[in-house]
């Protein structure tokens, strides 16, 4: 049934906990399993290329290595082989064509939970996936705290 399975992570909690279960999911079902991690650009359209972006941009990838690395160590637990990608661009966007560029069955991501108005300003990138994507889209709430 789930052939491909992309996880997008930022690293996060609740992106691990998404993790988990697409790991789990993967195990059951023979999957390949994708772990994407998109350095998000939008922020910093329109700084000065040189010097400051490089310097962002360098931290950004660090931190992509870092929450690939969390995710990659995960499915390895579960005997699980992943293969790993850093992309770069606006997150929504990226997740859905990575998945239909690998012809995934299945995304799994988790969600911050924003409400209110940071919602309604800013959407959330869960949100625009799921509108977008071309395939089901899994998506996990951090877990509440007993």
């Amino acid at each position: 049934m789930y052939k491909k399975i992309v996880i997008p992570t930022d690293g996060s909690d609740v992106s691990i906990e998404a993790a988990k279960h697409a790991v789990n999911i993967a195990k059951k079902f023979d999957s390949e399993v994708y772990a994407i991690y998109v350095v998000d650009v939008s922020p910093f359209v329109g700084l000065p290329a040189e010097g400051s972006w490089e310097m962002i941009s360098e931290l950004l990838k660090e931190e992509g290595h870092e929450a690939l690395k969390k995710v990659k160590k995960l499915a390895e637990e579960y005997g699980v082989e992943v293969h790993t990608e850093m992309l770069e661009g606006i997150p929504a966007k990226e997740i859905v064509e990575f998945a239909e560029k690998k012809k995934a069955d299945l995304i799994v991501m988790g969600t911050t939970g924003k409400t209110g108005l940071e919602r309604i300003l800013l959407g959330s990138v869960a949100e625009r996936v799921i509108k977008n994507a071309h395939c089901p889209v899994l998506v996990v709430k951090k877990p509440k705290k007993e």
